[in-house]
């Protein structure tokens, strides 16, 4: 894609030898290519507001299922214990 916007933006500069408007076309098909294929290659959650965002939502899902792990990890130990003393009661 950015060979065929290079070649166009030859041909419109030479086109430019003809009618200059086609210079100040070359000029804003360069600075748009430019300035869309920064964007496009940026790395996200740096430098842009988006990736912070979408940072702090894995951050709360991951402190939301951390107090569920731990919540239900200590029934489970608790609930388990039970099980233990009962059994130990009727077998033992």
């Amino acid at each position: 894609m950015f060979v065929l916007l290079l070649i166009l933006a030859v041909f419109l500069f030479g086109f430019g030898f003809l009618n200059p408007i086609w210079w100040v076309a070359a000029a804003v098909l360069v600075v748009g290519s430019t300035r869309y294929g920064r964007e496009r290659g940026r790395v996200r959650g740096r430098g842009g507001g988006s990736g912070l965002g979408e940072y702090r939502d894995h951050e709360n899902r991951r402190e939301r299922q951390d107090r569920w792990d731990r919540r239900h990890s200590r029934q489970d130990r608790a609930r388990w214990r039970r099980e233990d003393r009962r059994d130990r009661e009727r077998h033992g």
